[in-house]
């Protein structure tokens, strides 16, 4: 077991194995909820990482588990269950690992690994419509779970989109329209990028395909007026002893920088390659916000790192006691659309940082901030996970930041709409206290964010810190 100490008391929760409760009532512990603030906060990320005395390979191999807070009239109240897929509820009734996964090979001999596949982890985020929440993971379908009491009930396939094409975890929705498009690395004897537009209801509408240069790894893309963009990062996988089941995924993902970073730019309409550039080497997870601005160039927010070492930062973050430095920045990366030809690139934000998100009406419009979590002034980025949220005007550059305090950690801000009044809105995130060892909602006023909270709330648990979550308003 690792002992927290003063300076690392996160990692209490990292480690925590979450039991999950039923709809509770939860506490106001100061302040008040907001008049305004109706709907749901869902939150996805690893509920439990070991099992049988055995930890996974990689945070990216925890369990998914969702945590729901709904807001009305009455008050707040919060749920809170594992994703129950096949291969989870197989590992429960056994008590021990059985699947591979991103960072891992079952346990056992080689026989094994060859019995038992990939466990669908559920656990990376959620996205919401009228009739069920969907659990997103990288390399499959994702679960449908009820709305109010997130009970699992089973794959979706979103209409008809066949079993071996994943739906991966960034979608972007038109705001609009409501469409959404999504994508899917395949692997097989070629790589293929697919494509996906989802209608408002969730049903697969079109969808298309593009054929990639090796086995890169895409987690997330970025949509920008009529345009689609993604940039490939130059990690490859060394496929062989993937499939002779010597290592995991995460182990065989190499840094190639000589192969740059990659640009394809795709047409909303057709889904079809409108263009495709090279630019210098970097790696990035996630995508803030893009844009068409007024020269038809692509202007496209991004959280950027110098390499890869993030990758094995992450891993070690499940051990609770990382060494890795793996820095990320905000950058602006502007393009042209018609050639793939990276115009201009510039740091937006010297700071640590990462999880960024927009209003949901502005996602591939312009857009006036960018929230993020980044380290609070003076903490170590090795040892510390972040421990501030904050705001990023794009036209003054000034960041307001709110810093959770001493021991406190806040997971990625979520921007809620107010439902009375258009022109306000609310930053909501769970925050985990090390000091008391609990998890709390809590609840900023957008444009005052170095201020204190406008209400805190109990939860009943300890909610591990995860990885994205959405906003549905109340309808």
């Amino acid at each position: 077991m690792v002992v927290a100490t003063r300076s690392q008391s996160w990692n209490q929760s990292v480690l925590h194995t979450a039991k999950g409760f039923k709809p509770t009532p939860l506490p106001i512990l100061a302040g008040a909820i907001p008049e305004g603030l109706r709907g749901s906060l869902y939150r996805n990320g690893p509920g439990r990482l070991e099992r049988g005395g055995i930890r996974v390979g990689h945070w990216f191999d925890g369990d998914g588990a969702v945590l729901g807070v709904h807001f009305q009239d009455s008050g707040a109240t919060g749920v809170y269950r594992y994703v129950e897929t096949p291969e989870f509820l197989d590992e429960e009734r056994s008590g021990k690992l059985l699947y591979s996964g991103y960072g891992m090979l079952p346990p056992g001999g080689l026989f094994d690994r060859f019995t038992k596949g990939l466990k669908n982890a559920a656990n990376t985020s959620v996205l919401a419509f009228g009739d069920r929440l969907l659990a997103l993971w990288e390399g499959g379908h994702p679960y449908a779970l009820d709305l109010e009491t997130l009970e699992t009930r089973k794959a979706d396939n979103l209409g008809n989109l066949p079993n071996s094409l994943p739906f991966s975890a960034h979608p972007k929705r038109d705001p609009n329209t409501g469409e959404i498009y999504n994508f899917g690395v395949s692997f097989g004897k070629d790589t293929v990028l697919n494509l996906y537009c989802v209608d408002s209801a969730g049903k697969l509408k079109q969808r298309n395909s593009h054929k990639l240069d090796g086995f890169p790894l895409i987690h997330d893309f970025v949509m920008a007026g009529q345009y689609l963009l993604f940039f490939i990062s130059p990690v490859r996988l060394n496929p062989l002893p993937l499939l002779a089941k010597l290592k995991s995924f995460s182990e065989l993902f190499d840094w190639k920088p000589e192969k740059g970073t990659q640009v394809l730019v795709f047409d909303r309409q057709t889904l079809n390659l409108i263009s495709q550039g090279e630019t210098d080497p970097w790696y990035q997870w996630h995508f803030g916000n893009a844009c068409v601005d007024s020269d038809g160039n692509a202007v496209v927010d991004v959280i950027r790192y110098a390499d890869f070492n993030t990758n094995e930062y992450l891993r070690q973050v499940s051990t609770g006691t990382p060494t890795t430095s793996a820095k990320s920045t905000l950058w602006q990366i502007r393009v042209n659309p018609l050639t793939g030809k990276v115009l201009e690139q510039q740091e937006l934000l010297d700071r640590h940082c990462e999880f960024p998100i927009v209003q949901p009406d502005q996602v591939g419009q312009s857009w006036q901030h960018t929230y993020v979590s980044l380290h609070r002034q003076g903490a170590n980025p090795v040892e510390e996970i972040f421990g501030a949220i904050a705001r990023f005007d794009q036209s003054t550059g000034e960041l307001i930041e709110a810093d959770c305090g001493e021991n406190r950690y806040p997971m990625e801000p979520i921007y809620a709409s107010d439902a009375i009044d258009p022109t306000q809105g609310w930053i909501v995130t769970v925050v985990y206290d090390g000091n008391t060892d609990s998890s709390e909602v809590w609840i900023w006023d957008e444009n005052r964010l170095n201020d204190s909270p406008v209400c805190r709330l109990g939860l009943p648990e300890v909610i591990p810190l995860g990885f994205h979550g959405t906003w549905k308003p109340l309808v």
